[in-house]
């Protein structure tokens, strides 16, 4: 075999030849070597070919955690294919405007997603479809995905790319609510796992525990994928359980975890978390956002320590680290950059703020997106410069410490996940009995930050707080409906019309 040292597909390749009975993948059902997963990534790749998918082509998948995502997404590297991620968390317009705009040809998805299939696949350019696991397709031509690898011959080898070459479309949403596809190459993947690797001490004989959805970048960048560079076996749970997570990490002497401050907030308080043995435990990685304090502290009591991170999915995600030794002292701040990646603090002339001084947050390196997918304007906005404008306003202190202190967007994070007001607000706008209405986040003691709807209705129309929230639940996916909703008679807006959101955040913030 040849291997195609620039491309993600010789990882998997490669550790199995150099050592092929290690075990890469435990999932609650099975466990795999790497010769093993090599084996599915290259019988997962000649049925997509079978299906007639080529380099450059848009695989979907609309999967759970399973071994059957790291198939997909190893299928795709080692055929120069596209892997399109979709969120198990969108509704059924929000996953057809991905695969339409993305221009998908192939969906693997899981039987238990079938009625959501059934729902978004008409309006798209789907022509073939694989369904894993057990359960009904969403169509009797659907193929299924077990018996399409058991069949596969020959055995597809890993294919030559160039470290530009795309391997994943990652949508994140824009300001104005738009999911945008962030194109992500092979060589973004390798550049930001390699600092993952020399920030992080991963270690051959590693154990990470993976609650997050893959369907996140943070679920292949930040643990997975550099676990499985340096050899070591990745624990994969097809979501986060607070007590089973504790179980496995005493049961598997689990060495490391990434998480968002959500989990490890349920985590801590788990009635099992005082007694359990976390001996093994040599970090826990966190982002998505900030740790309090009095949360840090909790794990020190158990000797356990956190590093703390800054990326976004432009990103790939990684841009800034904080390192166990500063998680309290500077409790709050981002971090400081990795190996290969600069990420400084910008003022409107796109000069270096000084020391105690704010402006945006820039990141310029090998593990920046390529572009956004078919935006070329936005693309050439994002990178001015060559330098990614993340839209969060940063504070550098005389270390070199970023600490994020707000948004130039309105966006806000919920348990995690990015929530952009102006996409609710469209959906809100479409009621009939809504005029108008706007999203801030405000705080939220279990999710970080939730949404507070305020809604202007029209002359004579009535609607409850329970019926805005059903129409948006039916809209969109559960994490984005306002956890709030108030009734305004208007909304405060300037001379010029334009919408007042910190008169809003001031007036209506408070729990």
């Amino acid at each position: 075999m040849t291997f195609a040292y620039t491309g993600i597909g010789f990882w998997i390749a490669r550790r199995a030849a150099l050592t092929p009975n290690r075990v890469a993948l435990e999932t609650p059902d099975a466990s795999y070597t790497y010769a093993t997963l090599d084996e599915r990534a290259a019988r997962a790749a000649t049925a997509l070919a079978a299906a007639g998918v080529e380099p450059g082509d848009r695989v979907a998948a609309y999967l759970p955690n399973t071994v059957d995502y790291v198939d997909v997404f190893f299928a795709c590297a080692r055929l120069g294919a596209i892997m399109v991620p979709l969120s198990t968390r969108l509704a059924a317009p929000e996953l057809e405007f991905l695969c339409t705009d993305s221009q998908s040809s192939t969906l693997v998805y899981d039987a238990s997603f079938t009625a959501t299939v059934q729902a978004f696949r008409p309006g798209t350019a789907i022509k073939a479809a694989f369904v894993a696991g057990d359960g009904d397709a969403a169509d009797q031509t659907d193929i299924r995905w077990d018996a399409a690898m058991a069949a596969a011959s020959p055995l597809h080898e890993v294919v030559d790319v160039r470290p530009d070459d795309a391997l994943a479309i990652v949508y994140t949403s824009g300001t104005t609510g738009r999911q945008k596809g962030a194109v992500l190459t092979h060589g973004n993947f390798f550049w930001t796992n390699l600092n993952m690797v020399l920030a992080v001490d991963i270690t051959q004989d590693e154990r990470s525990l993976v609650v997050l959805p893959m369907f996140h970048i943070g679920g292949w960048n930040v643990n997975t994928l550099a676990v499985w560079l340096k050899g070591g076996t990745v624990y994969l749970e097809p979501a986060f359980d607070a007590g089973r997570a504790l179980e496995l990490i005493e049961r598997e002497r689990i060495t490391s975890m990434m998480g968002v401050p959500t989990i490890y907030h349920v985590l801590a308080d788990h009635p099992r978390f005082a007694q359990a043995d976390l001996t093994s435990v040599r970090s826990f990685v966190c982002g998505g956002a900030p740790l309090a304090v009095p949360l840090i502290r909790r794990y020190q009591e158990r000797g356990l320590q956190f590093i703390q991170g800054y990326g976004l999915t432009e990103a790939a995600p990684n841009c800034l680290i904080l390192p166990p030794e500063d998680a309290v002292r500077k409790a709050g701040a981002a971090g400081r950059p990795y190996f290969f990646t600069d990420t400084r603090v910008f003022d409107e002339a796109d000069r270096d703020v000084p020391p105690g001084g704010t402006g945006e947050v820039v990141v310029r390196g090998p593990s920046v997106m390529r572009e956004y997918w078919n935006l070329p304007a936005e693309t050439a906005n994002a990178l001015r410069g060559g330098w990614l404008r993340t839209g969060d306003v940063g504070l550098v202190d005389d270390e070199g410490t970023i600490t994020i202190v707000d948004r130039v967007k309105d966006m806000y994070i919920s348990g995690g996940e990015n929530v952009y007001p102006a996409e609710i607000e469209r959906t809100l706008a479409a009621h009939p009995a809504v005029q108008e209405a706007a999203v801030i986040g405000v705080a939220d003691p279990r999710w970080g930050e939730s949404g507070c709807a305020i809604v202007v209705l029209r002359g004579g129309a009535s609607a409850s707080e329970d019926e805005i929230r059903t129409f948006c639940a039916e809209r969109v996916a559960k994490f984005k409906v306002p956890a709030r909703v108030v009734f305004a008679e208007t909304l405060p807006r300037n001379a010029t019309g334009k919408l007042l959101k910190p008169e809003l955040r001031a007036r209506y913030a408070a729990p």
